[in-house]
C-alpha cells in the first residue's frame, strides 16, 4: 500500500505555503518630462531621460503608406 496523509490540509496552511508563489506587481510611475508611465529608477522609454539627464536620442521611424 502507498502512504496516505492521515488528515486533510487546512486552506490557511496551504495559503501559507503557496503565498510566496505570488507575482509582485509592477510599480509604475509617470515620468515628469513627458508624462509617460515607467519603472521606477529607469530611463523613460518615450523621452530617454533619467534623472532629469538625457540618457539617449529616440530615434524617429518613418511609416510606411
Amino acid at each position: 500500500m502507498a502512504p496516505l496523509p492521515k488528515r486533510r490540509h487546512s486552506t490557511a496552511r496551504s495559503g501559507k505555503r503557496e503565498k510566496t508563489r505570488v507575482l509582485e506587481r509592477v510599480l509604475l510611475v509617470k515620468c515628469p518630462n513627458c508624462g509617460q508611465v515607467k519603472i521606477p529608477h529607469a530611463v523613460c522609454p518615450g523621452c530617454g531621460q533619467y534623472n532629469n539627464r538625457l540618457i539617449f536620442l529616440k530615434k524617429e521611424t518613418k511609416k510606411k503608406k
